[in-house]
């Protein structure tokens, strides 16, 4: 499957100087994202620190990255040598099987972590492990 080499974002998003040519553009709405820059151009605080930037255009090169944006009335671009995109997923953890650990086990291992503490607890751990596999 061939990467994706630009992306168009719609919104608002507001400019973030990291120092050292990092720039963080993040937008609230319609959802949540960040885009991260690293190494842009040295005019880039002079173009993103106008009004509000929109309708953002990455474009991923062979060695480098292409912002294309409006702000205000202009449109003006950025380059930088790289740009991760950040899109948190809202459920993303629904869908997996995760373990739950009901009142036995959490009482099992409960006991189990009172033992590890006592002195000499993790000595009769392994003694109670190494009698189990007989």
């Amino acid at each position: 499957m061939a990467p994706k080499l630009r992306r168009n974002f719609l919104g608002a998003f507001v400019a973030h100087d990291r120092g050292n040519g990092s720039w963080e553009l993040t937008r609230a709405a319609p959802r949540a994202l960040s885009v991260f820059l690293r190494k842009a151009e040295h005019g880039a605080a002079r173009a993103f620190g106008a009004p509000a930037i929109v309708e953002l255009g990455i474009e991923w090169q062979a060695n480098s990255v292409l912002l294309t944006f409006m702000s205000g009335d202009k449109v003006a671009s950025v380059e930088s040598e790289s740009a991760i995109v950040h899109e948190p997923l809202e459920h993303l953890y629904e869908s997996l099987p995760l373990v739950t650990i009901d009142a036995n086990s959490r009482r099992f291992w409960g006991k189990v972590f009172r033992l590890v503490r006592i002195p000499g607890g993790r000595f009769l751990l392994k003694l109670l492990k190494s009698l189990g596999r007989h």
